[in-house]
């Protein structure tokens, strides 16, 4: 009789070592799929939205996939980003990459505010305060016309070149500006990447999946959960950012909370606490608003109902699911 359990066994060694090395690989593989995807998608705006929304996406998993709280003001980061960005070009005349580092920069400042008044909350006290600092953000920002532009929003964001290295980009050429802001989502991988695999990731983890414990092994429950609100909105920030430069308009819908909204849809439909699992909730929620809108206004009804069956047949998110299915 021959023993065919060594087989199986090497067998089993192999898939997992296939499986561990892509996950080791992860900001590789990641980057490859970004600077392929705007050839597979119908038009390169589109694609450019959801690198940029899914960036948002991103930097909103980090804290309600990786750390277990649920915010509602994530539009206050993504954007105080745009916003600043925005103002440092249109207002004081800046370079690109100054209003970039500003809108970064605002957002993690506007993090800290509301994440030192929000984070000693929980479950659904902790959305709630986030949703009512985000509508005070929506206010301030409304009605400092002659900065944001009020009810019309903010306009003259005009980036026509992008200069870096002696070189010379067209950032009129869709391609280009395609690149551009994926350049900026890559480097976005890897910082998540690092912060993921760095013990401080081991503790958001931690914190999770058991806060009694995490406090009781000495580390510091709230000082984690406010680090975290702020990282998270150093990527909204970013992905606000991109966005004025690629839209040349911040409207004031970006700080209302339907765009908090999307993100959570986005990360649910993705699958949270995946690493990937964002940028395809926010490729499917731009691919169905751009293609059921072609037929109808009412898209968001067949958005909705995506969303449902995903939540009760898929609750682990599209990208989740497949993860869950082909991990050895």
């Amino acid at each position: 009789m021959i023993d065919i359990a060594p087989t199986i066994a090497t067998a089993s060694s192999r898939s997992y070592s296939w499986f561990d090395l892509a996950k080791r690989h992860r900001v590789l593989l990641a980057s490859i799929f970004v600077l392929i995807f705007p050839f597979v998608m119908p038009f390169t705006a589109l694609a450019v939205n959801i690198l940029i929304y899914g960036l948002y996406a991103l930097g909103f998993n980090l804290l309600f996939g990786y750390l277990g709280l649920l915010s509602f003001g994530h539009a206050a980061l993504f954007g105080t980003g745009a916003y600043l960005c925005g103002i440092a070009i249109v207002h004081f005349g800046l370079p690109w990459y100054a209003a970039i580092a500003i809108g970064v920069l605002s957002a993690l400042a506007m993090a800290t505010l509301i994440g030192s008044l929000a984070i000693r909350t929980r479950g659904i006290y902790f959305a709630m305060v986030t949703m009512a600092l985000a509508q005070c953000v929506y206010y301030i920002f409304y009605q400092a016309v002659d900065w944001t532009g009020g009810e019309n929003g903010l306009r003259g964001i005009n980036v026509r070149a992008i200069d870096l290295f002696g070189f010379h980009f067209d950032f009129i050429n869709p391609l280009v500006r395609y690149y551009v802001v994926a350049s900026f989502v890559i480097l976005a991988f890897f910082v998540l990447s690092r912060i993921l695999a760095s013990p401080f990731g081991a503790v958001i983890e931690a914190v999770r999946e058991n806060e009694a414990r995490a406090r009781a092994s000495g580390y510091n429950v709230v000082a984690t959960r406010l680090i975290t609100f702020i990282l998270s909105g150093g990527f909204c920030g970013l992905a606000g950012s991109l966005a004025a430069l690629h839209l040349s308009i911040v409207p004031i819908e970006s700080l209302h909370y339907e765009t908090s909204g999307m993100a959570v849809m986005m990360a649910l439909l993705g699958g949270m606490g995946t690493f990937f699992g964002p940028f395809v909730g926010a490729a499917v929620f731009l691919l169905l608003e751009n293609l059921v809108s072609l037929w109808t206004v009412h898209w968001q009804l067949f958005v909705g109902a995506v969303f449902v069956v995903c939540v009760l047949f898929f609750p682990e998110g599209i990208w989740g699911t497949i993860l869950k299915r082909i991990k050895p």
